[in-house]
């Protein structure tokens, strides 16, 4: 299979690495946006800014300038950028008349719009074939083809069967799943979350407070994920639970990181800066909990995140609103 990643940040590079790894021998382009970047990989055979210690097989082809010339001939596309760049590459994959089939792998929502990234795609792209990699996955540990499991979503049978040829392998579980709404929901709130889990941890508030956040926090992602359309069961599965877990207890967590920086007295533009990566739960956590207002869904961990990105409440404050809430039963 031919595959293309458009993307050369972390996650970007970890699925072209472990798709030009597989058995079926697919050839594998990385295209960078930054030349610079690309050329330096190319001469060194490696990512260092974002994985480092990690070498490119031989076969991994890398390229940068005009995007059409890498993904021309592809049998798959993928978009390993941010979900601040998805509406961008999106329109002009459409508009440069794209037919294969293209996946995201960004989790989140569009800040401006409020959208979830099939939204997006509905307004800009709505004629392409497309899906979407999501699951508890750091990029160091499939780039070093440690064993991990994901889920390929898509209403298309076809993308899901075409993700699961490009990357289900000895390191690499893919599961196929057509509940994208579902899928994206997890993907997006699980990073809201954790930055209240690593506030708590931050806060030496104990490991019972942190199993109390991730259970509570799972059942506000599942309620939004109804409202909206999605399956209760999704979210007990590899996108929702799995995915919840790993970026709230992980320690290669970039949303757990900002709340265990915020817990220390950080701004959060301190915080923010001091990761040198994306942190989409900063992104993504008022248009999370706009939409949750919209649809009446009580998020109140989330709603704490937000008083507390917004510097409307501190730190022992937001933990303070949280158990100072009516009792109710758990549902």
């Amino acid at each position: 299979m031919r595959i293309c990643v458009l993307g050369a940040g972390a996650w970007g590079t970890a699925l072209a690495l472990s798709a030009a790894a597989h058995p079926a021998g697919h050839h594998v382009v990385l295209w960078g946006r930054d030349a610079a970047q690309v050329a330096e990989m190319a001469r060194s055979r490696a990512n260092p800014r974002y994985l480092a210690g990690v070498a490119f097989p031989p076969s991994l082809l890398l390229l940068s300038g005009d995007a059409r010339e890498a993904w021309r001939d592809a049998d798959l596309v993928v978009l390993g950028t941010p979900m601040s760049a998805l509406r961008e590459q999106l329109a002009s994959l459409a508009a440069a008349g794209c037919a294969a089939p293209v996946a995201w792998l960004c989790k989140g929502v569009e800040p401006a719009s409020g959208l979830f990234p099939h939204e997006v795609q509905a307004e800009v792209a709505p004629k392409l074939r497309a899906g979407l990699l999501s699951g508890p996955s750091f990029a160091l540990e499939v780039a070093q083809a440690q064993p991990t499991a994901l889920v390929a979503a898509s209403a298309d049978a076809d993308v899901r069967e075409r993700l699961v040829g490009a990357f289900h392998g000895p390191a690499l579980r893919v599961y196929g799943n057509d509940d994208v709404i579902g899928v994206e929901v997890g993907g997006a709130v699980k990073n809201v979350l954790a930055i209240a889990t690593g506030l708590a941890d931050g806060l030496v508030l104990g490991l019972n407070a942190r199993a109390a956040l991730i259970t509570r926090g799972l059942a506000e992602m599942t309620r939004l994920g109804i409202a909206l359309g999605g399956r209760a069961e999704t979210f007990m599965g590899l996108s929702g639970l799995g995915d919840l877990v790993l970026t709230a207890t992980g320690h290669l967590s970039r949303n757990r990181r900002v709340g265990l920086l915020l817990a220390e007295g950080r701004t959060l533009d301190e915080a923010v800066r001091s990761l040198g990566h994306v942190a989409e739960g900063v992104n993504c956590a008022r248009a999370v909990v706009q939409r949750a207002r919209q649809l009446g869904v009580e998020m109140p961990i989330a709603e704490s995140v937000v008083g507390l990105l917004d510097g409307r409440l501190q730190s022992a404050q937001a933990v303070a609103a949280l158990m100072g809430r009516e009792p109710t039963h758990e549902v």
